[in-house]
């Protein structure tokens, strides 16, 4: 090795004397940025808008571990015990059931980009931000999109999606369990024997409903779920779950023209998250320490139980609602039976700018709620809470038409705050 150096420098000679002077000549023109020259600041606050929330402890500490190969076998555990958690948090035994490097909008595109072809007829129900993103999408991927246009605030009965379904004859119908900009729950019974009547793929959003609410992947017939990593399961943002149903599967895999993205291209990620019973192969660098906090998350949601996380959203919501109530604010969605347990939306009260009630809070308080989003802008401002005799650092998302207060889990024992117009932080009695 060393003869050969020498032979190179010989031969390289002036040639490699003139790029080193070419180097030493050019000057930097950028200066190092006098804001990274100093620590990084980061101010301490109670996240209950619209995403991400608050972080527990050992979500924390999980991401201070040391960083391993995304390909050593201690990774590939990992990711095993990450595919069980999904499997339990959606109630599903599908083998495609994986986790996308990406937020729960890449979850989306992850899911439409390997179900539909150009020209294949795509029913969405748009009652908020996320079906409208959903019909978007699908138009770029050249699907025949059909909306089922709604208010904010507004649901689907089975009659109106079996509507849809003779008119339109989709091969996947999309719709948002807890929709976040308006604090709607999609009441999902009989909605997938419904579309399987039809022969059409169940497409159903759960970003801020999982684990707060009851949802059964495989028993409500749900062909393709997806959600994110920041709301109840209280992990940095970044990172999806998804998974697939067997007929999902053969869609998938039947296509006639491969997906537009090859980063997102199921089949790929099923080889690396071990779906496929391949040897796993390099696909795409996965953030390795992201996916040491969700696998907390998981673990935490695990340990609580389902059933017991659902149990203190709903006490956690209903405590929320009745203080609300108390101050006389109006809660958007007037049916107690369609609100999102993790989202409380509340009407701007007449005479109020919404801007101004969210700056106060956080000026003030160091609290964050938000105003709606999409179609729901400007109609009110959206927070989120904890269920009682609960305190963050544990917090799902709620964002919405008005003042939305998502709930997290699972959360420490302690009291439950909630936000209050003058900007007082309450809670029940200790």
């Amino acid at each position: 090795m060393f003869q050969a150096l020498v032979k190179a420098k010989a031969a390289l000679g002036p040639r490699a004397a003139g790029w080193v002077r070419t180097m030493a000549s050019n000057q930097l023109l950028v200066a190092p940025p006098k804001a990274l020259l100093k620590p990084l600041s980061v101010p301490t606050r109670l996240l209950l808008g619209p995403g991400p929330s608050n972080l527990s402890p050992r979500t924390m500490a999980a991401g201070g571990l040391q960083m391993i190969g995304h390909m050593h076998k201690e990774m590939y555990q990992i990711m095993d015990e990450i595919k069980e958690g999904v499997q339990y948090v959606f109630q599903t035994r599908n083998p495609l059931t994986l986790v996308i490097s990406g937020s729960g909008h890449c979850a989306l595109e992850a899911a439409l980009v390997n179900v539909l072809e150009p020209g294949d007829s795509f029913l969405v129900g748009v009652n908020g931000i996320w079906g409208q993103r959903a019909a978007d999408i699908g138009e770029r991927l050249g699907a025949q999109v059909h909306p089922m246009t709604k208010d904010p605030g507004g649901h689907y009965t089975l009659q109106e999606v079996e509507e849809g379904l003779a008119q339109h004859k989709p091969v996947l119908l999309f719709l948002t369990h807890g929709e976040s900009s308006s604090g709607v729950l999609q009441p999902l019974d009989g909605l997938g024997e419904l579309c399987h009547r039809y022969k059409c793929l169940l497409l159903v959003d759960s970003v801020a409903s999982l684990g707060g609410t009851p949802l059964y992947m495989d028993q409500q017939g749900i062909d393709i779920l997806y959600s994110g990593s920041q709301k109840v399961l209280n992990a940095p943002p970044g990172t999806s779950l998804l998974s697939f149903s067997d007929t999902a599967k053969k869609k998938i895999y039947s296509r006639k023209t491969k997906p537009s993205s090859f980063y997102l291209d199921v089949k790929h990620l099923a080889n690396i998250w071990g779906c496929d019973g391949q040897p796993r192969m390099y696909h795409h660098t996965t953030p390795v320490i992201s996916l040491y906090s969700l696998r907390e998350g998981l673990a935490l949601l695990a340990e609580q139980g389902l059933e017991n996380s659902w149990r203190r959203h709903r006490e956690a919501a209903a405590y929320l609602h009745g203080r609300l109530q108390a101050l006389g604010l109006r809660l958007f969605v007037k049916d107690p039976a369609l609100r999102l347990p993790t989202v409380t939306t509340v009407a701007v009260p007449a005479g109020y700018d919404w801007k101004d009630i969210v700056s106060y809070l956080i000026d003030r308080c160091g609290i964050e709620i938000t105003g709606g989003l999409g179609p729901s802008t400007g109609k009110g401002y959206p927070g989120k809470a904890s269920p009682p005799a609960l305190r963050p650092p544990r917090l799902p998302r709620s964002p919405g038409a008005a003042l939305m207060i998502p709930l997290g889990t699972p959360l420490s024992p302690v009291p439950v705050p909630t936000v209050s117009l003058s900007g007082s932080v309450d809670g029940p009695p200790r």
